[in-house]
């Protein structure tokens, strides 16, 4: 992901300040729109949001800053802010708008007051004036602004009233010498916000409102875990619903596209190349597109009516004993879906620290990719008893889980010693979504999906595809036999030839990958996986899955069954009882165990270890967490694999 870079083509560089849940991305994104960028402040992976809005002659380059309740945090957060008011590696603003809720001005006052200390030209935006006035306040801002020293003007981002008059405000922004308390001195700032609210709002805020008594529910220890569980069952379920039908298009879009493209080159490298290198690594990484496109559609309409919050203080008392903030809830939800969109969705976490132990763990839930492997393995175990197989696959993503949390509890112990930050929470108020905001921050996190993730994806893939077709291997002696039968047996027979080149292409692809670099690096680490029980065709399955675990039933199906419809009961069959160059079934009762438990564990997606490296901004991060998995399934699997062979 870029930085952002000074610019001094683009003149009236404005800031947006304020607390979180404030409006203020609401805010940017009635005055931008899509005219805005994504990219990280310079030296971090906090992302900043840019963009430009006009108004008559004047053009103006807006920066979203982190939501922070004070500039004064030792946070990463925070000193992004600090950075970016004093101009260091980016534009100096030439003004400051400071988002505040009108509903909570008191609070809101304490970042008003930093910022005035340092002299910025500024314009104070209230949001939420309507749900104040709905509760019974009314706010003169122009009073007001005369208190502050600086204009004052209400708005309402999500039907953009108020954007002229904060324009004109812009335009010449004031900024006249007031006294104000010590930023050091907390309750003197208070008394100074209830000063000026004394003077410049009028009525009182009703209490014990209808929102308060939901809030009772939603924030109950007990209660509030019911409400949670059924709104994410109700979100993921909607996420796998509405996800299947785009990715079937895209997947029968990408195959057509690449039917079409084929018809266009030679049989040859290139033609394999483009077809299953280029064509199907770009058609591996938009396929997650739709999953992706909706839960964060779905998260950010959650957010804009301020459950997730309600939500998060639930979950922190949980999370907490094992050094997790309440905010990773989120992503670990969403990795059972994928681990993909989970680790981009553990950008709501705001502490540095928090956030990268989030993502470290975030792939050890269980994601639906895992799941053609769990049916095969668990059928496989527990073949005569359904019950017993409901349980082993719900076992599964316990044990991931567990995996997860004791594996974050080891990193706050080691490697990122010390507690989770406490989240200091301020419980926003309810209001209806803006659809315009989530489907602009929908745009913008696919955007930023294809740009940054697709680019490594597709890399790996093309590497992946080399491997595997690389050197190439002369048809065998049983081959050139069956294509020899298929043609005699055309005379008589179309649909047996039929059947026989089949198989004769079957299995020269077969000796193909046992022959290739990658069925060279299966036989050459299956040392290190007997152990586990695993052959070198069971390690060309683990191996290849590191692109994708999905990847593993369909290489075995290729490999033992010649027929890549793995939902057909016969390649089913066929892989249960495929036999290893001794003889020995291939998936025994104690490797298919052993297989189960390493496939839970294990890291295997190159693409997630791409995502964890942007995210982090480390390869660092990324190669610890794919070792730490590894090494941890591989020793669970040993374990396992001793443990039935000696019960058995």
């Amino acid at each position: 992901m870029a930085q952002v870079e000074p610019n001094s083509n683009l003149n009236n560089s404005v800031l947006l300040l304020g607390n979180p849940n404030v409006g203020k991305t609401t805010l940017f994104n009635r005055l931008c729109g899509l005219r805005s960028a994504t990219a990280n402040f310079p030296g971090s992976t906090v992302e900043a949001r840019r963009g430009t809005s006009s108004s008559a002659d004047t053009k103006r380059t807006f920066t979203d800053l982190p939501g922070i309740y004070s500039l004064l945090a030792k946070d990463e957060l925070s000193s992004v802010c600090r950075q970016a008011l004093d101009g260091i590696e980016c534009d100096s603003p030439e003004a400051v708008v400071v988002v505040a809720d009108a509903t909570n001005l008191r609070r809101n006052l304490i970042i008003v007051n930093e910022l005035l200390h340092r002299d910025i030209p500024c314009v104070l935006a209230l949001s939420m004036v309507d749900i104040a006035q709905k509760s019974g306040l009314t706010i003169d801002t122009k009073k007001f602004g005369e208190k502050l020293g600086c204009h004052v003007v209400a708005v309402h981002p999500r039907t953009g009233k108020g954007l002229a008059a904060l324009h004109e405000a812009l335009d010449k922004p004031k900024r006249d010498a007031k006294p104000l308390p010590s930023i050091n001195n907390k309750k003197a700032v208070l008394a100074w916000a209830d000063e000026l609210i004394a003077s410049s709002v009028g009525g009182e805020l009703a209490i014990g409102t209808f929102t308060d008594r939901v809030d009772k529910a939603f924030t109950h220890p007990i209660l509030g875990l019911i409400v949670f569980a059924v709104i994410m069952t109700v979100l993921f379920w909607t996420i796998f619903t509405l996800a299947a039908f785009p990715m079937d298009i895209v997947d029968v879009l990408f195959g057509h596209v690449g039917t079409f493209v084929g018809g266009l080159l030679p049989a040859g490298d290139l033609h394999d190349m483009v077809v299953d290198g280029v064509i199907g690594g770009i058609a591996g990484t938009v396929v997650f597109l739709p999953q992706i496109c909706i839960l964060f559609f779905l998260i950010s309409l959650l957010e804009d009516t301020g459950y997730l919050a309600r939500a998060a203080f639930v979950m922190d008392r949980m999370l907490r004993k094992f050094g997790l903030p309440g905010q990773s809830f989120v992503p670990f939800l969403s990795a059972h879906a994928c681990a993909i969109p989970a680790i981009m969705a553990a950008r709501i976490v705001p502490d540095r620290r928090d956030r990268i132990a989030t993502i470290l763990v975030a792939p050890f839930f269980s994601c639906s990719a895992r799941l053609p492997v769990y049916v095969l393995l668990v059928g496989i175990l527990f073949i005569d008893s359904p019950f017993l197989a409901g349980l082993a696959f719900f076992a599964c993503y316990i044990l991931g889980a567990l995996a997860a949390l004791f594996t974050a509890l080891l990193v706050r112990k080691t490697v990122m010693p010390g507690t989770s930050r406490p989240m200091m929470l301020e419980l926003p108020t309810y209001k209806m979504p803006s659809l315009r905001t989530a489907f602009l921050n929908t745009v913008d996190r696919a955007w930023v999906f294809l740009k940054n993730a697709g680019t490594v994806i597709l890399a790996i893939v093309i590497i992946l595809w080399w491997l595997s077709a690389y050197p190439k291997i002369q048809p065998s002696q049983n081959v050139t036999a069956l294509r020899q039968e298929a043609t005699i047996v055309a005379e008589t027979n179309l649909d047996a030839s039929g059947r026989l080149f089949v198989e004769a292409d079957s299995l020269e692809y077969t000796e193909q990958l046992a022959g290739s670099f990658a069925g060279q690096l299966g036989k050459f680490f299956q040392p290190v996986f007997g152990p586990l029980g695993y052959d070198w065709k069971l390690t060309v399955g683990v191996m290849t899955s590191f692109a994708a675990r999905e990847v593993f039933v369909s290489t075995l199906a290729v490999l033992t069954a010649g027929d890549d419809d793995v939902e057909n009961e016969g390649v089913i069959e066929k892989i249960e009882h495929a036999k290893t160059d001794a003889g020995k079934p291939m998936l025994s009762l104690p490797t298919a165990a052993s297989l189960l438990v390493f496939f839970v564990l294990a890291m295997q997606c190159l693409p997630t270890i791409a995502v964890t490296k942007r995210e982090t901004g480390s390869w660092s991060w990324a190669l610890l967490q794919l070792g730490y998995m590894t090494v941890l399934a591989w020793v669970s699997s040993f374990i396992t694999f001793t443990i039935v062979s000696a019960i058995l």
